[in-house]
């Protein structure tokens, strides 16, 4: 018996295992068929993908994500892969009265009401109808309101517990974030508009404008209302200060009751000024399966046109204290999907580092000043053009020493793109090959029958292989040159973490701006990166900026009434050191 017990002990285990080994991981920024921005005035500097403003409801147990202008939206059952459904909520009406028609869906509103999805883009013409859908994934939808009169730009929709249903809207530098009641069943307004928030940039850093949050030329701009109920409280997101920016991110306000009055907390919710790809505003939280909270929010590029941008998704919830978070730490590292019900404050990340930040690089060939370094500088701003698309172009990366490879994200630039708006049957075909001489090639990846748009295409692989060198051989790209501003390659290598910080300091202006601080430390020899965890307490630092190759950042975001409290960890590829603390009174 007690033999029996242990077999079945045993193969639990290794059950378990099989289960942990096989859970699905997912990469930002997501992997979507993107559509290029429509807008030609928008495109003169070069045709490109772009999308925003995105917002994700579960429905019937499945995730629907609406974003700016795709002529479409797209269902999955996971968060990982997704599936395009074509759509255009434009009416005749509005296609013979409007000028702008590639406004299809700007700045959507989505919300579940009992057994029906609805959906609004923002307007303030009447012309837009409010759209309903009890089988999404059919593409069947009808009119549940014909003319919104009252119209909203960059809406969303609220019920409350008493089925009390609410509007939130705003999208200005000028104007604030309004609300007002509707009745559930009509959509017609309960009385009038309500002003409920402005930024307060001279008391809180992070609300200022400018790549820096230097407010240098301009009021900054909010936008993007959300709301969220947690234990009878209101937490109002909204995005700022500017699109454009590295820290663009979302804020939350808290009031107890659905009209305010609100009142800001003074970090950001969502903040992703470092890695990769930057940015984290103007976007929605939802809830899985499980009921975990998840943020997703617009991610910046902002290379051909200031609102070229991508989508991201991250852990989120709220604490003990009912402090609201958003877990951005390896923001745009491999993640985990949903799969049971977790603490999201212990993250999703999976552990896995980049390999190849600034290795070395071949390249087959390269136009003008697109450099093939440009491929591993961590920088989704800066690209690597091959001078053609034709199938053979190629790069390879050495990740320096033989090291263990779990999953690669494939990041396409756009370099000579062709169209405007949704296109279709268009795709990428490629291979990757695994080497440790650099001689002897072994097939990593295979893509050569893919049929689908991936622009940024990110493989888990089934398992993890030995490999030094990796080689990616173009096939077919969708459009334009065979260009990359990302070939990322995640595992471990061979060798220890990096050791902790020395003398990480906090140095605080004083009282002509105490918005600011100047973080500095020793330089630690191994790390090829570092994550800064800021905080309003030492035991709740739920704001991360990844930085590369500095030994110092200028943080100018904080609440001039507020002490600040900041940790720094040590990256390399083989993981993280622990923390080390400063504080900024």
């Amino acid at each position: 018996m007690k033999k029996l017990k242990v077999i079945l002990l045993i193969l639990l285990y290794v059950f378990v295992g099989q289960l942990s080994a096989q859970q699905k991981t997912y990469c930002n920024p997501v992997n979507l068929d993107y559509a290029y921005c429509p807008i030609p005035n928008f495109t003169t500097w070069g045709k490109h993908r772009a999308t925003a403003d995105p917002v994700i409801v579960n429905y019937k147990g499945d995730f629907y994500l609406f974003s700016t202008n795709q002529e479409g939206y797209w269902w999955s059952s996971d968060l990982s892969e997704w599936n395009f459904v074509s759509r255009s909520f434009l009416t005749q009406e509005a296609i013979d009265t409007t000028p702008n028609k590639w406004d299809d869906l700007c700045a959507p509103a989505a919300w579940v009401k009992g057994d029906t999805l609805i959906v609004f883009g923002s307007t303030y013409s009447r012309i837009f109808p409010i759209w309903m859908s009890t089988d999404p994934k059919g593409n069947e939808w009808s009119k549940a309101v014909e003319h919104f009169d009252i119209g909203g730009w960059d809406p969303a929709f609220f019920t409350d517990d008493d089925n009390r249903f609410y509007m939130y809207n705003g999208s200005s530098n000028v104007y604030p974030l309004y609300g007002i009641e509707l009745d559930r069943n009509t959509f017609q307004p309960q009385g009038t508009r309500k002003e409920l928030l402005l930024l307060d940039d001279d008391k809180i850093g992070w609300h200022r404008f400018g790549e820096h949050m230097d407010n240098t030329f301009l009021k900054p701009f909010m936008e993007g209302a959300w709301m969220t109920k947690h234990k009878n409280k209101y937490y109002l997101q909204w995005g700022g200060p500017g699109t454009e920016f590295s820290h663009y991110g979302d804020g939350v306000a808290i009031g107890d009751s659905p009209l305010g009055p609100f009142e800001h907390v003074s970090l950001p919710l969502s903040m992703k000024a470092g890695g990769f790809i930057r940015g984290a505003g103007h976007g929605a939280t939802f809830q899985d399966n499980w009921s975990n909270y998840w943020h997703t929010s617009s991610m910046v590029v902002n290379v051909k046109n200031n609102f070229e941008r991508r989508i991201g998704i991250w852990p989120a919830g709220f604490d003990a204290e009912d402090n609201m978070y958003c877990n951005t730490a390896f923001g745009d590292y491999p993640h985990y999907v949903p799969n049971g019900n977790t603490d999201h404050l212990k993250s999703r990340f999976t552990g896995w580092m980049i390999l190849n930040y600034n290795k070395p690089v071949q390249v087959s060939s390269t136009l003008g000043a697109f450099y093939a370094n440009n491929i591993v500088d961590e920088d989704v701003k800066t690209y690597w053009s091959a001078k053609t698309a034709e199938k053979g172009e190629w790069l390879i990366t050495d990740l320096g020493e033989e090291s263990t490879v779990y999953a690669v994200q494939i990041n396409y630039a756009d370099q000579d793109a062709e169209f405007l708006g949704k296109t279709f049957d268009k795709y990428h075909q490629y291979m990757v090959y695994y080497s440790n001489d650099g001689k002897k090639w072994n097939t990593l990846i295979d893509k050569s029958n893919n049929k689908k748009d991936v622009p940024h295409d990110y493989v888990e692989l089934d398992k993890p292989v030995k490999a030094r060198y990796l080689k990616m051989e173009n096939l077919h790209m969708p459009t334009g040159k065979f260009a990359i501003s990302g070939f990322r390659v995640f595992g471990f290598g061979a060798k220890e973490k990096p050791s902790p910080v020395k003398q990480f300091m906090a140095l605080r202006g004083d009282q002509t701006d105490r918005r600011n601080v100047w973080l500095k430390w020793q330089p630690v020899d191994e790390a090829y990166a570092y994550n800064i965890y800021i905080g309003l307490e030492p035991d709740k630092l739920y704001n991360c900026v990844m930085v590369h190759d500095v030994n110092e950042y200028y943080y100018s975001g904080m609440d001039k009434t507020k002490p600040y409290y900041f940790a720094i960890e040590a990256i390399n590829e083989n993981g993280t050191s622990t923390w080390v603390t400063a504080e900024a009174l």
